[in-house]
């Protein structure tokens, strides 16, 4: 689409000038869109023209140092309309989309996908799907899986715990895992082997920490029991052995329907199984350009360890040639569990640091602040967010800001209706 052609009136004579030309007139008034045409369409730009989007046409063009990228707004801003449109008109582009659906809403996204969601479900027995969450892919490195794979077992037992580790559990898990791992380099430890490990350390490892068997057990009792639960307690039956062999890992689309587990406290440790998996994917040397979206991503940035798992990930995205996307309800909720001052703060902020594409739906006015100080917004800018329509959001690329109206096209309204049931209970 050519710039939008805008009228000035000089000198008494009506000028026409395209928006290009228009923004030098008027500095600050129109941005025009970052890195040319190449991308996804995402809708009008307020002040003039189309808005289109790809990560990696921005960075390969110096535009942005990172893929990643947040959406926060209010329920019922367009969030989840803009998150779904995205993914669906990146698959077009050969981009592959690994979800996690914590409300179970995906299903007409993938049904258009041509894909099935992936329903995890506890103690589903045979039938149900499995994952390896130490599953790490194609990492080459032994030293290194084995670090991944006590960060991936630290996140699911914080997240278990709702507490950060302490340092004889995190060198009881780098023990276990150590124990648990095949000779064989190729093939993966499973939770079951790690939780033996842990319940029945070596007299050799805890040798090592100048230790007996009993203190090293006892050490990591907490959490052996809470990984546990993984195996033979309440959430079993999905992470408990080798992956099942029916996931399409080469679908356009993998999406997991976490939906039998939200609203309780285990949601963020099925996002960070999960999530953990996820990263065998993103090892696969096929050049595949991946967008990981984690939805309600508050459940895993809530607890330290989850948070530093995750930020982790984040540091890899380049290297993957992966885009993270969040969504959140606010960023109020990156700071929630601790003071001004605590490492759970600075974690979020860090996490915000490694995001440079920012989408902000409106923010209730009692977020304002918080919003402004966390992403240093302007006083233009902090003013739009508690005043946008629904379905406008503020869009902050690296450096540049643009105000724009998510455009949904006639064939894409069944992918982005979360609104299905509330219209069905009506009389």
């Amino acid at each position: 689409m050519p710039p939008l052609l805008a009228p000035r009136i000089h000198g008494g004579a009506l000028h026409r000038a395209t928006t290009r030309h228009l923004q030098s007139i008027y500095p600050g008034i129109a941005n025009g869109t970052d890195g040319g045409t190449r991308g996804v369409y995402i809708g009008r730009d307020v002040y003039g023209g189309s808005f289109v989007y790809d990560p990696w046409e921005l960075y390969a063009a110096g535009l942005i140092t990172n893929p990643n990228m947040l959406v926060i707004g209010e329920i019922g801003r367009g969030k989840s309309a803009l998150v779904k449109t995205y993914v669906w008109r990146q698959l077009v582009f050969g981009r592959q989309a690994l979800m996690l659906d914590p409300k179970g809403e995906n299903g007409p996204l993938c049904a258009a996908a041509g894909v099935t969601p992936v329903a995890l479900r506890p103690d589903a027995g045979d039938e149900g799907v499995r994952l390896n969450p130490l599953d790490l892919g194609q990492l080459a490195d032994p030293q290194t899986r084995v670090q991944e794979r006590v960060r991936v077992i630290a996140a699911i037992c914080g997240a278990s715990l709702s507490r950060s580790l302490t340092p004889e559990e995190r060198v009881a898990i780098d023990l276990a895992v150590q124990a648990a791992t095949p000779r064989v380099p190729w093939q993966a430890p499973t939770l079951p082997a790690v939780v033996d490990a842990l319940l029945s350390p070596s007299e050799r490892a805890a040798g090592d920490l100048h230790l007996t068997a009993d203190e090293l057990r006892t050490s990591s009792r907490s959490v052996a029991l809470e990984l546990r639960r993984l195996v033979d307690g309440d959430l079993r039956g999905m992470f408990d052995s080798e992956t099942s062999g029916d996931i399409d890992l080469q679908a356009p689309l993998v999406s997991f329907d976490l939906s039998a587990v939200y609203g309780t406290a285990a949601l963020p440790i099925l996002m960070a199984c999960v999530g953990a998996w996820f990263q065998g994917v993103l090892t696969q040397d096929d050049q595949t350009k991946r967008i990981v979206v984690l939805d309600e991503a508050w459940a895993v940035l809530s607890n330290p360890e989850t948070a530093s798992w995750l930020r982790g990930s984040y540091k890899l995205a380049r290297s993957y040639g992966v885009q993270y996307l969040a969504v959140l309800h606010r960023l109020a909720d990156l700071s929630a569990a601790g003071d001004a001052n605590s490492a759970q703060v600075r974690m979020a902020r860090g996490l915000l640091a490694d995001t440079e594409t920012v989408v902000i739906y409106g923010q209730a006015p009692a977020e304002v602040e918080n919003t402004r100080g966390l992403l240093d917004l302007n006083d233009t800018e902090a003013r739009l967010i508690s005043t946008l329509p629904r379905g406008t959001a503020l869009w902050r690329v690296g450096r540049r800001s643009h105000l724009v109206e998510h455009r949904v096209g006639p064939h894409e309204r069944a992918l982005v209706d979360s609104d299905q049931r509330m219209r069905e209970g009506r009389r």
